[in-house]
């Protein structure tokens, strides 16, 4: 009796793990194929050089373990530092209200990242974001935080918030792009002249097998 109890215990627990896996996974794919067949993914390539950024520094990136996943790493030689060290961020379609970001960090492991080198709210360029979108263990108590879980789930049209110290810069979402974890082109803006701003996370939750690029424009 124990043995029989043991063994669909065990085969209970198999199944758990299964479809916390499968899941998430398979739910995203097909988020990404229908997406594609409604022509809602951009498919037309950034721009592949690697502009200068504000203030005098030139934007250097590198692809290295953050939080053991692959994530880009600048060590951007800034002239004149932000005179802030973090902002907050609001999605409200998929309900993020006042995330912090953190100013010129590559650590993102329970907050945002503004990658170190790219735009500050309201400037040209690109401001560029990294959050987890990775889904929280059961256990333990020291998890990644997945800000960016329900990125996916933002369409154009919908509003990124930056708040700066109460002033407001309001995004509007203009595309969706998945790319692979070391393109590191889409640090880029679209053009020299605009106000971007660009989400990464890693898709599908809880995989990091490629990137979800949301791209936005300051109305």
């Amino acid at each position: 009796m124990f043995l029989k109890i043991l063994s669909l215990t065990l085969l209970g627990l198999g199944v758990f793990v299964l479809m916390q896996v499968f899941l998430p996974f398979a739910s995203f794919k097909i988020w990404e194929i229908s997406h594609y067949n409604q022509g809602l993914l951009l498919t037309d390539p950034l721009p592949k050089t690697t502009p200068k950024m504000y203030n005098g520094g030139v934007l250097g990136v590198s692809v290295s373990n953050v939080d053991n996943f692959p994530a880009f790493v600048s060590d951007s030689n800034i002239v004149t530092e932000s005179v802030y060290k973090e902002f907050k961020l609001s999605i409200p379609k998929i309900g993020l209200s006042e995330v912090t970001v953190k100013v010129n960090s590559n650590d993102f492991e329970r907050n945002l990242g503004h990658l170190p080198g790219s735009a500050l709210p309201g400037q040209k360029g690109n401001v560029f974001i990294t959050g987890h979108s990775s889904l929280p263990r059961v256990i333990g108590n020291d998890d990644k935080i997945p800000f960016f879980v329900n990125l996916p789930k933002v369409e154009r049209g919908d509003e990124i918030i930056l708040d700066v110290s109460g002033q407001k810069f309001v995004y509007k979402i203009i595309g969706l792009r998945i790319v692979d974890p070391k393109e590191v082109s889409v640090i880029n803006p679209p053009d020299q002249e605009g106000r971007y701003i660009s989400l990464m996370t890693c898709v599908p939750p809880g995989f990091s097998l490629k990137r979800l690029i949301v791209l936005g424009k300051l109305k």
